[in-house]
């Protein structure tokens, strides 16, 4: 990802799905939409006639050519977030490596779900700016993993608890942690760590700075091993 700007592209028939992701692009930062096309035939002049984008958020029900078919034939495609109203398509979306399928009407939440997932996968080779978009009632926060010094589980939302604040969000605890790297260790039902950032484990307790995390007895021994202990 260059710059830390995704640059993508939004192929959908329906003027008022258009709509719904030009808005949700526009609330994002990190993104930067280069074109809307209403077709595949559309989408493949464009791509054809202009550098490359890192991004399609693509319709699979779309006349003439679906999505799926379109994007099965570009040679060296960028990544991709199916779009679509009809469920059953998902699983041939993943067939072919998309990094997310959004079902309408979308949710903005779940919309910043996919755009991290998408984050996460063009910075496999860039570690050092890794981060995740964070929604707080109508804020967006844009976090360093390396920030991060754990994350808790809160009823229907989660706490990330950085260096500087905590910042709370809607989403499973399940959900967020899976799109966590490597260095994050869920160490409890309702806890993962940073490991970078801890200075202790004592009993069955984590040390980071002042914060004092529980280790679960069901996680023991997977803290354990990640430590090589």
């Amino acid at each position: 990802m260059k710059s830390n700007t995704i640059t993508c592209i939004i192929v959908d028939d329906e003027i008022s799905s258009q709509k719904v992701l030009q808005h949700f692009i526009a609330e994002v930062s990190t993104l930067e939409l280069k074109a809307t096309c209403n077709n595949a035939g559309e989408a493949f002049k464009y791509l054809q006639l202009n550098s490359k984008v890192d991004l399609l958020f693509l319709d699979i029900n779309m006349p003439n050519q679906t999505g799926l078919e379109f994007y099965k034939t570009l040679n060296d495609p960028p990544k991709v977030i199916f779009t679509t109203a009809y469920s059953q398509y998902a699983v041939e979306g993943f067939e072919v490596n998309a990094i997310d399928y959004l079902l309408k009407p979308i949710s903005f939440e779940r919309f910043l779900t996919a755009i991290n997932k998408t984050i996460r996968a063009l910075n496999i080779d860039n570690e050092t700016s890794e981060f995740i978009i964070l929604k707080e009632n109508k804020s967006l926060h844009k976090v360093l993993f390396g920030d991060i010094q754990y994350i808790e589980a809160y009823g229907d939302y989660v706490k990330i608890h950085t260096n500087l604040k905590t910042i709370v969000t809607h989403s499973t605890f399940s959900n967020f942690i899976n799109n966590l790297p490597n260095h994050f260790l869920r160490v409890h039902k309702s806890f993962s760590v940073n490991l970078n950032k801890m200075s202790q484990i004592s009993g069955n307790q984590i040390t980071i700075e002042k914060h004092t995390i529980p280790i679960g007895q069901t996680y023991k021994q997977s803290v354990l091993n990640a430590l090589n202990l």
